[in-house]
């Protein structure tokens, strides 16, 4: 028997997500992971179906991850290179979408600098959008793996104490993180400089602390934010090595947390600057492990989304 998973046709943020939604997400990219470690990936679960992943903005991670979770349940996927395409030659992004849509497509899976722009193109096409990254919203799907390594590691999420330290201002992946955690009952508290806090962010259940120190105590997850370079350019910190410093993740400040919490990061590292290499190479981090959640939990959001909301039935 199908027990169903939701009646959104898009996937395009953590904030209008209910916890069972979040969860269904969860348990489902559980049954992936075991799909993973398999010697033969291949799965027929999306034969026939045909995604496009549609990068405005460099990515490996994200694109390789979606495209990778495409193959191995053997769906036809391909890349739309923007450097290359249509949009070059001044096509605009709802045309993009429907000419994508028109050949069939059944899952466009977007990254885009402006924000709401998966919204936008989602009201234009029958194909379903998943959000893989849009400005400084959300990036719903990286939230998701967090919260997956979370579970897992931990057993839940409910009460735990989990600490967003970084360039909370700019980072679409905190967004969706905080939208998450506080539905499934997490204690979210947050730490970066000034220049790097959004106004009222308190407002979305958090606590702010004006250091990374004061947000570690006791944590029993931490969720260290790449710096973009670009910052230090804007004058929004006054250096990396200062940024470094006083913001950094090193063996001293870990100390603050619990002793066998978390450490994730969304990736690339920056290694020496958000974080030191003997705190992402210690045997807390599961920053790798992140990426083998990311490939599972992406397979579980284009099964589900694919079927008509309907949940997984003996995929195994």
């Amino acid at each position: 028997m199908r027990i169903l998973f939701t009646n959104r046709k898009d996937l395009l943020g953590l904030k209008d997500m209910t916890a069972d939604e979040i969860n269904y997400i969860l348990n489902s990219a559980q049954t992936m992971k075991y799909v993973l470690g398999q010697k033969s990936k291949k799965t027929p679960h999306l034969s026939g179906k045909s995604i496009v992943t549609l990068f405005y903005e460099n990515s490996t991670r994200t694109r390789v991850s979606f495209e990778l979770a495409s193959k191995y349940m053997s769906a036809n996927v391909a890349n739309v290179s923007v450097a290359s395409s249509s949009v070059q030659k001044g096509e605009n992004l709802i045309d993009t979408a429907i000419t994508i849509d028109k050949m069939g497509t059944d899952i466009i899976v977007i990254r885009h600098p402006q924000s709401g722009a998966p919204h936008l193109i989602s009201k234009y096409v029958k194909a379903t959008v998943v959000n893989a990254g849009d400005g400084m919203n959300e990036h719903p799907t990286q939230a998701l793996l967090d919260l997956f390594t979370i579970k897992e590691k931990k057993g839940k999420i409910e009460g735990l104490k989990v600490a967003i330290i970084g360039d909370i201002e700019h980072s679409r992946v905190a967004r969706s993180n905080i939208y998450g955690l506080t539905k499934l009952g997490a204690e979210v508290a947050v730490g970066g400089p000034a220049t790097l806090m959004p106004k009222h962010i308190e407002k979305l259940g958090v606590k702010v602390y004006p250091s990374i120190q004061e947000a570690l105590i006791d944590a029993d997850v931490i969720i260290n934010l790449r710096i973009q370079l670009e910052r230090q350019k804007a004058g929004l910190i006054p250096s990396l090595r200062e940024y470094s410093r006083f913001f950094g993740l090193d063996e001293k400040r870990l100390i603050f947390a619990k002793p066998d919490a978390l450490i994730l990061h969304p990736g690339p590292v920056n290694r020496g600057v958000e974080i030191t290499s003997g705190v992402k190479e210690c045997e807390q981090s599961f920053i790798d492990e992140q990426v083998t959640n990311g490939v599972a939990v992406r397979m579980a959001i284009l099964y589900l989304y694919t079927k008509g909301g309907a949940g997984i039935e003996n995929i195994n």
